[in-house]
């Protein structure tokens, strides 16, 4: 544009001059329009794109190193774990909806913050919502060092809070409708949207980085075999050991049992769970869901007699496979989606 606005001037122009000028005007604009064709249908094409969620800089990353392991036999279903995160980020599957905005869901994958099972509870659950209408955003978040930051806020939450702000700033380039924004998580992950969920803020309207004005709050969650509680008898040790330390303080626990943050505030939930889940008790699931009754907020709980934990989209199948179903149904009766699906 700054050739098209800029001080080119010519003084007694010929008609062949001014006949030029329009034709290379007019060129120019079209090529403009051509590129931002392009670069829209590039954001909304099948293959995701991943982005950085904090400025460079702004964290530390010396002597991280990212590791990932592949737990699958078939190099056609990839199932990785990360066990080491070097950068936090965002891999953005968008719905493809060009429209109007589509819904959003960051998806929080498990794995006891001491790694991530970002196949099973991330991409996979990306691309099933792709195929409802939705995008889906999942989320590479650090793994917590305890020791690195003792009493403040544990580096997968920040990391969360940051992916949710992020997709609010990006939410027109992304077509995407930032009232319609929420956090899924499974596992331990599911202690983490369940955080974010009873943990949040409007935005901090005098922050220098624009993203940071951002609210923090999910316009709703979904819950799948989550974690919720950090007390005794039913938490997870080894979930709580990593988030909180060998010994936490009874501070730190009474701030990350989520069950007992719910207000009036708290986005409405749907939650999946198993009752023969050893992992993360039942009770997590049925303490939540009493808490957003005493609130007055809306909450599904659909409790499956078998399914065990870590059942992803119900890969070992079983009835834990109609909850995707179940899912989609809730998600239009509550308005996020359509009433119908588009044939």
């Amino acid at each position: 544009f700054y050739l098209l606005h800029g001080r080119l001037l010519h003084y007694g122009p010929s008609a062949t001059m001014i006949s030029r000028k329009v034709i290379l005007r007019s060129f120019c604009i079209l090529l403009i329009l051509s590129l931002c064709a392009f670069m829209e249908q590039k954001l909304v094409s099948a293959e995701p794109l991943e982005f950085p969620i904090w400025p460079p800089g702004k964290i530390e990353k010396a002597g991280a190193v990212e590791k990932v392991q592949n737990r699958s036999k078939d190099p056609a279903k990839p199932d990785r774990v990360v066990l080491s995160v070097a950068e936090p980020t965002l891999t953005v599957y968008l719905a493809g909806n060009s429209n109007s905005p589509s819904p959003a869901i960051i998806i929080c994958p498990g794995g006891g913050y001491g790694r991530l099972a970002i196949d099973k509870e991330g991409h996979d659950i990306a691309r099933w919502l792709n195929q409802i209408g939705v995008a889906g955003l999942v989320l590479k978040y650090r793994l917590p060092n305890y020791e690195e930051t003792g009493r403040k806020t544990p580096l997968p939450m920040l990391d969360a809070a940051r992916a949710i702000r992020l997709t609010r700033a990006k939410a027109g380039e992304w077509n995407i409708d930032p009232a319609k924004l929420g956090i899924m998580g499974f596992s331990a992950g599911g202690h983490l949207a369940s955080t974010l969920a009873t943990h949040f803020d409007t935005g901090k309207a005098k922050a220098r980085d624009n993203v940071e004005q951002f609210s923090s709050r999910p316009n709703f969650v979904v819950l799948v075999y989550p974690l919720i509680t950090m007390k005794d008898p039913y938490r997870h040790a080894a979930s709580r050991e990593m988030l909180l330390g060998e010994t936490p303080e009874e501070a730190m626990i009474a701030e990350y049992s989520n069950e007992d943050h719910v207000t009036a505030a708290t986005p409405p939930a749907f939650i999946v769970h198993a009752a023969d889940d050893r992992t993360a008790r039942p009770t997590n699931s049925f303490q939540f869901k009493a808490a957003y009754e005493r609130a007055g907020v809306p909450c599904v709980l659909h409790m499956f007699e078998k399914g065990g934990h870590g059942f992803g989209l119900g890969v070992y199948g079983g009835a834990v496979t109609n909850w995707p179903g179940l899912c989609e149904e809730w998600l239009r009766k509550m308005k996020y989606l359509p009433a119908s699906r588009k044939p």
